[in-house]
Formats: C-alpha cells, sequence, structure tokens
C-alpha cells in the first residue's frame, strides 16, 4: 500500500497538470459513471492528502476521496490519451494532459461534510504543517501497545507506512517492541520531526531513501539496494543481512498485521 508521502505527491501532481482547468471526466469502468457524468467540464480546484487519502476538489459538486488501498494504481500522461482500457475507475483528461486510476479501494464523490468527517477519524499527518504531534503524544503517551504497532494505526499518525514505521525506529535506535508510555516526549519529538523530514524527502523524490551519507552506498563500498519499493533503506526488508551500521544481521517478525524490521543491536530496549 502506498505511504503517505506518494499521496501527497500525487495532489501535487493533480494541481500541476489540472488545478483551475476544466477537465473531462469520465468512468470507462462504469462504476463511477454517475459522479463523472455531474463533473464532466467542470474544473479542478483543489487537490489535498491526508495520510493515504487523496481528495480531489471541484468546488460546490463536492470532491472525489480516493483511497487506493492494496491495489489501486495511478498513471499520468500526455495528450492524446490512449483509448481506456476498462478497468480505469476514473479518468481525467485536458488537451493537454490526462490522468487514470485503475483498482482503488475508494472512489466516491462526497461532500464537505463526509470530507470532514474522514480527517476528524485521521491522526495528525506529518506532511501537513498545521496538524499537531501533540494530539500523537497524547494518545501514543498513555498506551501500553507497542510503538511499532502505534505508528501504523492511522487514527493516530496519518501516512506512516510499514517502510518509515522501520526506517525512523532504527533512525533513533528505538527498540520497536517498547510501548508508547515508555517512549519519553524527547524521542517522541525526534521520531516527528525525523518523519516530517523523510516524508518531504519522498514527496520531492517520489521514493523513500532514509540511510545518511556515511551509509549510501558509495560511501561504504557495497552495491545500491534493488528493489521496487523505493532507494536505500537501513532494515526495511534487509532480513538476515548484515545492519549497514554495526554488522548485526537484521530480524524480522509478524507486528500488526505487518512485517516489522529491526537490528537488535542498534535497537536495544
Amino acid at each position: 500500500m502506498p505511504e503517505g508521502h506518494t499521496i501527497h505527491r500525487l495532489a501535487e501532481d493533480h494541481r500541476a497538470r489540472f488545478l483551475d482547468r476544466p477537465v473531462r471526466v469520465s468512468s470507462p469502468q462504469g462504476k463511477f459513471s454517475d459522479a463523472a457524468a455531474l463533473l464532466d467540464g467542470q474544473p479542478l480546484t483543489d487537490a489535498e492528502a491526508h495520510g493515504k487519502h487523496l481528495f480531489l476538489g471541484f468546488g460546490a459538486l463536492g470532491w472525489v476521496h480516493i483511497h487506493l488501498g492494496l491495489f489501486g494504481k495511478v498513471d499520468f500522461g500526455d495528450a492524446p490519451a490512449p483509448p481506456p482500457t476498462d478497468t480505469v475507475r476514473l479518468r481525467l483528461t485536458t488537451p493537454k494532459a490526462h490522468v487514470d486510476l485503475r483498482g482503488p479501494t475508494t472512489c466516491a464523490l462526497i461532500t464537505d461534510g463526509e470530507k470532514t468527517a474522514v480527517h476528524e477519524r485521521l491522526g495528525p499527518d506529518p506532511l501537513r504543517p498545521d496538524d499537531d504531534p501533540d494530539r500523537v503524544w497524547a494518545r501514543l503517551s498513555r498506551s501500553r501497545t507497542t510503538v511499532a504497532a502505534l505508528l501504523l494505526d492511522q487514527k493516530i499518525i496519518a501516512g506512516v507506512g510499514n517502510v518509515y514505521r522501520a526506517e525512523v525506529l532504527f533512525r533513533l535506535g528505538i527498540d520497536p517492541y517498547r510501548a508508547g508510555r515508555d517512549i519519553t516526549r524527547a524521542e517522541w519529538d525526534a521520531i516527528w520531526a525525523d518523519l516530517v523530514e523523510l516524508m518531504r524527502e519522498g514527496v520531492r523524490n517520489n521514493r523513500i531513501d532514509t540511510v545518511r551519507p556515511e551509509h549510501m552506498p558509495e560511501a561504504m563500498g557495497r552495491p545500491p539496494r534493488v528493489d521496487d519499493h523505493g532507494g536505500e533503506v537501513y532494515v526495511y526488508r534487509r532480513d538476515r543481512r548484515p545492519c549497514h551500521v554495526c554488522g548485526t544481521e537484521v530480524r524480522t517478525a509478524g507486528l500488526a498485521a505487518r512485517n516489522l524490521f529491526w537490528c537488535p543491536a542498534c535497537q536495544r530496549r
């Protein structure tokens, strides 16, 4: 499932191509046809992200709420757009560009009130400048749940996925099995600040890189990582391989229905 930086990048890409321009809206698959007919020919007035949720604004007509889930894909292209396949849930086109949405978990036209309800059930997002990390701390600091599980709970903090979860805990030397209430305020402030920095870089580069300069392949004389999930990382999907920092074998285990990765030497309790 895409992490929050991907969704914020999609919002930026929609704004760059379609903002304030009338767009043709269609649903070749047919599942969004009624809403597409209402929106067809209207200008895109806004595009924003909160966590893993994308919202495309069409003024008084409402918002297209998109959640990609595990299988959703978004493909941008220049005009003229090729004939759409019957798997395209939503297509936007202008004389200069087009975008196709396939396989989302959610694609629905919603009202302002319904959009507000989505925001209210999500936690603060490190990529939303006005979101308050104190709200996360208020819940995390009282919880007996592991910090690794809390970081994946979208009701507590929005947009963090499995990669950022594993990597930020490694970078700060925090054992993933520590309870939230055992995390100090200074540690939480460092987690939030690191997530803001890493995820902003993810938006800029459209991929996840978490390795500091001194541990990059060229600095260490090691081959670069080859993986379809992003760039250089410390522990994510590196189980049974040596830690870039200490050489200890990276471990993995299931936690919160996802595979957790950590270095038992660098992340001692």
